[in-house]
């Protein structure tokens, strides 16, 4: 093993490398899986408070969710104040409850 490594130092590196992330990704696994949901549901969540809640207009609040991973479907129903939002394969749902609740992510 020593001899295959000093044959090939750069091999070996990334080898140990590939080893450690697979186990970082083992380890980490559950947030990983939760990780498409965050994205949706943190911009439907968001977005509905910004215009529900704090009565900014839509372009504005537009701007205030926009993330580095965007967001492939976005539904803003100003009649029953729900806002929905689809990203990595996930959809996600807030909705205005009230003045003293704001807004919530529906189930």
């Amino acid at each position: 093993m020593t001899g295959f490594i000093r044959r090939r130092p750069l091999g070996s590196l990334l080898l140990i490398l590939l080893i450690a992330l697979l186990g970082w990704i083992w380890h980490e696994r559950v947030a990983l899986w939760a990780f498409p949901d965050i994205i949706s549901a943190y911009t439907a969540k968001e977005y509905c408070s910004c215009r529900y809640v704090m009565n900014n207009d839509a372009e504005y609040c537009h701007g205030y969710v926009k993330q580095w991973l965007p967001a492939s479907g976005f539904t803003d129903d100003a009649t029953d104040k729900r806002v929905t939002v689809s990203g990595m394969g996930r959809s996600n749902s807030a909705v205005w409850t009230g003045e003293r609740q704001g807004c919530r992510l529906q189930p």
